[in-house]
């Protein structure tokens, strides 16, 4: 038993920290358990990760006030994983460990769903070849990374299920990774009676005392089978045998805080380092993913090129938007006529938030921005409010131009609130509700409008990526996409990748159990590749042409990226201290492979009253760029008013 312990902090500090173990506590202290300590004048929690007899050095040493944890809470794995993802991400080793203890962080605001009849989860009593052929092939055990390359509506999931069944049977446990917390619940209510109830639930939404309990099955081998969104990959099985993840492509497995890590690659350290096997699926891989599927021979491709159920591929078309004079084309008014006159269902796409979101004069053409943010505020009518969806901000809509007081101002662009009110106007004897993250924000209206919608009480289901993902409807045989383009002019080098994606995720609900699938696409720009190839259906060829383009432009998946983001009140000194990062980088960037692509402000030049510069860095190794940033950033200070963001490998540039 020692007498110091080596703790580590939640904090951008290198550690350890050491404290001195008082005689009261002497049997309470060990590795693994939470410490209520001092830090620096404040009361912190500190995490034990060592015990020992000896310090070296003469300076005072605190005492540990209180320990938080009646037993463990983390063990030596999970100390190993913080400080490879401290190493991987540049983050202290204290942020990182501090990510996987049961407090978590939050991952989304939107409400868990509460209901038990979920039709894509139920067990298929007989699988198609196609699913017979792929679970073979994992439950041979020839290679350590499989892939689910399967259309919309093939299967995917009772695949994954059969898989971790065999696992579980051969004594191991499976980590089962969701991209949104809705669907972690809808899928353990199923497979909880199937597991013999030895499942474990982690999400945001848990509170810290329920993350803990589900927390500790595990440690205790209670639970074989962990379900989760992004951080549930750090659920602590000391016998893991299988990672799923589901829907691999969704940015969600992409942390917005530090350490911004990436759930994928995290699970492929924990599959190489615990010798375990790593199955991920989509209809839309990764760009990433796909390469490493089609170029190489690190990941094992398995088709599932058919829908079970007795379901088809739904047919797809598009309108030129330029010929239309309304929201809705004319096309999509007869398709959506004919398909409630059948007693069928609708789902119309809306990729934006709010009534409408641009105010413009028309006198001296002043544009209305967050005072806060470079961005433009959303009209929200229902609340009568103008809203920034990046701080929060709200005040009142502008009837008087601010700047010239004119009054001859107007709102342009549209929301999912004001093709709501256009769908009401259009079709007034239709049950319309419409589902995105505003009306979600309300108690019980996500789980009363997916139930409502599944049981055939709602005719016409309007929404934003919350209907792309996941959610299965036996009735709607009509997906209509309102606007295609929105996704496009966004300045980044993913657009046409995440257009693509969301075009083919989406159209997936149309049609999962009928043959009268129909999907129609309104766009401005129907030549645009992304739009074109979800047309046609030919995920294979989209991924082709877009990796043409990657490599000739040397963009991921063929280069690794860091950006750096420095944020700040005061934009002088957040310039300057880009300046003086970029000379550090460009002084060592050549000798070691890496080419420093930008230094300028983001984008979004300011979010929540904080201006932001970024330096964006470029290799074809991403061991270059590690070696770069390691010896720049150990001799480069920032003030201590700015704050730098590191983030390898980032989703996007904004």
């Amino acid at each position: 038993m020692g007498r110091y312990a080596q703790l580590l902090f939640d904090l951008p500090l290198d550690g350890p920290f050491t404290y001195a173990i008082g005689e009261a506590l002497i049997d309470s202290v060990e590795v693994g358990r939470r410490v209520k300590v001092d830090f620096r004048n404040r009361k912190m929690t500190g995490y034990v990760i060592a015990l020992t007899d000896e310090v070296t050095g003469s300076f005072a040493i605190k005492e540990i006030e209180r320990v938080i944890d009646k037993e463990p809470v983390f063990g030596e794995e999970t100390i190993s994983l913080a400080q490879w993802m401290a190493q991987f991400y540049l983050c202290s080793h204290g942020q990182a460990l501090s990510l996987m203890i049961p407090t978590g962080r939050a991952e989304s605001k939107i409400p868990v769903l509460d209901f038990a009849d979920e039709v894509s989860f139920g067990a298929i009593e007989q699988l198609s070849d196609e699913q017979e052929a792929a679970l073979d092939a994992i439950l041979s055990h020839r290679e350590k990374m499989y892939y689910l390359y399967g259309v919309t509506g093939s299967g995917k999931s009772e695949v994954y299920l059969r898989a971790a069944e065999a696992v579980i049977a051969e004594g191991r446990s499976v980590i089962y990774l969701v991209p949104e917390i809705t669907l972690t619940h809808q899928l353990s209510r199923m497979v909880s009676a199937r597991f013999d109830g030895k499942v474990a639930i982690l999400h945001s939404a848990l509170t810290p005392s329920q993350r803990l309990k589900e927390w500790k099955k595990i440690r205790s081998g209670e639970a074989r089978l962990a379900i989760g969104a992004r951080s549930a990959i750090f659920a602590p099985f000391s016998d893991l045998g299988l990672i799923i993840i589901d829907e691999e492509h969704e940015n969600s497995y992409k942390s917005g805080s530090t350490p911004r890590y990436h759930a994928r690659q995290v699970a492929q350290h924990r599959a190489q380092s615990e010798g375990a096997m790593l199955v991920m699926g989509s209809a839309t891989p990764s760009l990433e993913a796909y390469r490493l599927m089609t170029e190489g021979e690190q990941i094992k491709a398995l088709r599932l090129k058919h829908r079970v159920a007795g379901g088809v591929l739904p047919a797809v078309e598009v309108v030129d938007m330029g010929y239309e004079k309304h929201l809705v084309s004319r096309r999509l008014d007869q398709a959506i006529r004919q398909t409630l006159g059948r007693k069928r269902q609708v789902i119309l796409f809306l990729n934006r938030r709010g009534f409408s979101y641009f105010f413009h004069c028309n006198s001296c053409g002043f544009e209305l921005l967050c005072p806060h943010c470079t961005v433009s505020l959303t009209y929200h009518k229902r609340t009568s409010s103008m809203v920034c969806h990046y701080c929060g901000y709200q005040r009142g809509p502008v009837t008087v131009c601010p700047s010239c007081k004119s009054v001859d101002v107007s709102y342009s662009g549209f929301g999912t609130e004001m093709v709501e009110q256009e769908i009401a106007s259009l079709y007034p004897d239709a049950r319309i509700e419409r589902l995105d993250t505003d009306s979600a924000q309300q108690k019980g209206h996500l789980a009363s409008v997916i139930d409502d919608f599944r049981e055939g009480k709602i005719d016409i289901l309007l929404g934003t990526q919350m209907v792309a993902k996941g959610l299965n409807f036996p009735l709607v045989d009509l997906v209509g996409i309102i606007n295609a383009d929105s996704g496009l002019n966004i300045p980044d080098f993913r657009s046409q990748e995440r257009t693509f994606s969301l075009l083919v995720q989406v159209s997936g609900r149309a049609g999962r159990y009928s043959d009268d699938g129909r999907v129609i696409i309104q766009t401005h720009h129907p030549e645009n590749p992304a739009i074109a190839y979800a047309l046609d259906g030919d995920t294979d060829g989209f991924y082709e042409s877009e990796l043409a383009v990657r490599r000739e432009t040397r963009f991921p998946p063929y280069s690794r990226l860091a950006n750096l983001v420095i944020r700040g009140r005061n934009r002088e000194a957040v310039e300057e201290a880009t300046g003086a990062l970029e000379k550090h980088l460009a002084a060592s960037a050549k000798r070691v492979g890496v080419d420093v692509l930008v230094a300028s402000e983001c984008p979004l030049e300011k979010i929540a009253s904080n201006w932001r510069y970024h330096i964006l860095l470029s290799s074809e190794s991403g061991a270059s760029v590690h070696r770069l940033l390691h010896h720049v950033l150990s001799h480069y200070q920032l003030p201590s008013s700015l704050y730098l963001e590191i983030d390898l490998d980032p989703l996007q540039l904004l």
